[in-house]
């Protein structure tokens, strides 16, 4: 038993070791505003796929999405995963990555509300859109720190509260110190750690149930009357209710076309060829990572005897798969958990004060503010934000405050429903205009917290905070072509110089438009 803790242990203390070490390595990188927000633009595809895949998945996918929508889905919710990876990552890179990296760097935006203002000339959208990022993403940093508890409680029988103070902590050191790069850098270590991690629990659990083909046979004969009444639903291609699961699909993978934290990403890589090499990590990663995640979470009806989900919610089914495994085992999963948590939870905390402090502070608050003042305050904000994520992990915890909790809920979907179809008519069509922007903006943000307050209100399908995301997101797609055909059409000239880096002209033979990164 002792033993057993002291392998646990250790293993911790070589992961937080290397984690801060990394932040301190890479404080040369961050002697700049450019440097700390993006890694100088000069970030490789290998760190940036990695980054995007462990921004993308945290412990809210592993302990929470995965063991609910495999309670509720069966097997079928592998498609999760799997529109994830194809939809969520393969197609978003292709679709974004190089017109965002492009026009970014063209517009010298380090933020997505940089990019609203340069190019629909509206420094109100810059406003609006930085309150929606400050006011989402702190309650969704906060969801980083759950799934923690009952975790660290069975492996260490560790308080949940020390548990958050030793992550925020140890976060914030690497990030304040290295900025993009330290997390660029520490998100490629722990993604090494989450591919070994699911593949190896995924593995374990199957051979506790005799196999994946005795696993599914036993899945096959779990009824659940409540669910539905045909026999062998839970391991059928499609589950008990298709319907809501493409909800879930495309809230989890198109959502991440508007993510502000996912979408920067595409602003620090290096070169085009990067971005194509880019692709195919980040798509392989997510592969791996989302799809064993939804698909180990589609057996957990079969610990339907080790778990009371009544009683202690679906964050318990995940952590009661993995109770029986050996002590190593465990503190692998642990250390994936923690992996996955803090790296989602830096590149947040990143975006938070880069956007408060260069979108919002600066020329506002603050008219004339040096690059020096800039970066002492992205790194008070960091330690602030930081800490006020984990007071408010804490209180939820200890008081069950369910407000905090709904609010996390929405989060996702205000934040991609606001952003995603401004930012991607913005990226590809001239005639967007900066209206249709803002009246996307305060539709989405206006219906998730709606969904909130009057939640039995709205229609069936949509008081579901995830199908009233995808609405949000889908509807943008109507709403942002309409309004900007029914308003007035912007300057023919300023779009034409916004979109002239599309169209620049080279006199050497290059093979792509943002340069290779390697010519000094």
């Amino acid at each position: 038993m002792w033993f057993d803790l002291f392998v646990k242990i250790l293993l911790l203390v070589i992961f937080f070791g290397v984690m801060v070490f990394v932040g301190l390595y890479c404080r040369k990188h961050s002697t700049d505003v450019s440097g700390f927000v993006l890694g100088g633009r000069n970030v490789g595809p290998w760190l940036t796929a990695f980054a995007y895949g462990t921004s993308y998945f945290s412990a809210v996918i592993f302990v929470g999405y995965a063991g609910q929508f495999g309670w509720k889905y069966g097997i079928a919710a592998t498609w999760v995963g799997i529109a994830n990876a194809f939809l969520g990552s393969l197609l978003a890179w292709a679709v974004l990555g190089r017109r965002t990296r492009i026009m970014t760097q063209h517009l010298n935006s380090a933020t997505m509300p940089q990019f609203f203002d340069a190019r629909f000339q509206s420094s109100g959208l810059k406003l609006f859109s930085s309150a929606v990022i400050f006011l989402f993403l702190i309650p969704y940093t906060a969801s980083l720190y759950n799934g923690l508890s009952r975790l660290f409680g069975m492996a260490f029988n560790v308080d949940y509260s020390i548990c958050v103070v030793v992550m925020a902590v140890l976060t914030g050191v690497y990030v304040i110190a290295g900025g993009y790069m330290a997390t660029a850098m520490n998100d490629f270590i722990q993604g090494v750690i989450m591919l070994f991690g699911i593949v190896a629990v995924v593995v374990a659990v199957l051979k506790s149930q005799g196999g994946f083909l005795a696993a599914l046979d036993t899945l096959a004969k779990v009824n659940d009357e409540a669910v539905s009444s045909s026999p062998g639903i839970f391991a059928s291609f499609f589950g008990p209710d298709p319907v809501n699961l493409l909800g879930v699909m495309i809230l989890t993978s198109l959502g991440t076309w508007g993510l502000p934290q996912m979408v920067q990403k595409f602003y620090a890589i290096k070169s085009e060829k990067a971005i194509n090499k880019g692709m195919v990590i980040s798509t392989i990663f997510a592969t791996v990572v989302a799809g064993g995640c939804y698909f180990l979470g589609g057996f957990g009806r079969l610990f339907g005897d080790k778990v009371d989900v009544a009683k202690e919610g679906f964050d318990a089914i995940i952590p009661a798969m993995l109770s029986g495994l050996p002590a190593i085992l465990i503190a692998l999963v642990v250390i994936l958990v923690l992996s996955a948590s803090m790296s989602t939870l830096s590149s947040l905390v990143l975006t938070s004060s880069s956007t408060l402090t260069l979108d919002f502070i600066k020329g506002n608050l603050k008219k004339n503010m040096s690059e020096k003042g800039q970066l002492f305050t992205m790194r008070i904000l960091i330690a602030v934000f930081i800490a006020i994520s984990a007071v408010i992990a804490i209180l939820q915890y200890r008081a069950n405050v369910t407000f905090i909790a709904q609010l996390m809920g929405v989060s996702w979907g205000a934040l991609a429903g606001a952003f995603l179809a401004p930012f991607l008519f913005g990226l590809y069509w001239k005639r967007t205009t900066k209206l249709s922007c803002a009246v996307n903006f305060f539709f989405s943000t206006a219906v998730m917290l709606l969904n909130i307050f009057f939640r039995p209100y709205f229609p069936g399908i949509l008081q579901s905070p995830i199908n009233a995301g995808a609405f949000c997101m889908l509807a943008g797609f109507v709403i942002v072509p309409l309004v900007s055909i029914l308003s007035k059409a912007p300057s023919k000239e300023k779009v034409a110089s916004i979109f002239s880096c599309y169209d620049r002209k080279v006199t050497v033979a290059v093979t792509d438009s943002i340069g290779t990164g390697e010519e000094e």
